[in-house]
C-alpha cells in the first residue's frame, strides 16, 4: 500500500471528512514520527510497532565490483521492530 492508497482508504471509510483532511491528517501523522526519530527519539505505536533510529559505527567496507577496501563512514539508520499484534496476526495466530 503506498500512501495515496491509504489516504483514499480512510477517506472512503470517513465520508464525513474531506479528502484533503485525510491527506493533511496522513502527512502530519507521518511528519511527526520523522521528526522524533530525527531528534532521536523512539516512536511507538501499541500493538503495531516501534520506530527508533540504531548507529553504526564507521567501519572498513570493500568495494565490490574492485574489492579495494573503503571507508565507511558512521550513521544512523532507521529500526523498526514490529509489536506482539501485528507479528501474532502476521503468523495467523489472532
Amino acid at each position: 500500500m503506498i500512501r495515496s492508497e491509504l489516504i483514499q482508504k480512510i477517506a472512503d471509510e470517513n465520508p464525513h471528512l474531506i479528502q484533503r483532511d485525510v491527506e493533511r491528517i496522513v502527512n502530519t501523522i507521518f511528519n511527526e514520527i520523522t521528526d522524533a526519530m530525527a531528534n532521536g527519539n523512539r516512536v511507538e505505536l501499541r500493538g503495531f510497532g516501534a520506530f527508533s533510529v540504531k548507529k553504526r559505527d564507521a567501519r572498513m567496507g570493500r568495494n565490490p565490483r574492485t574489492g579495494d577496501a573503503v571507508e565507511v563512514e558512521e550513521k544512523h539508520v532507521p529500526f523498526f521492530k514490529t509489536g506482539k499484534l501485528l507479528r501474532d496476526r502476521l503468523n495467523g495466530k489472532a
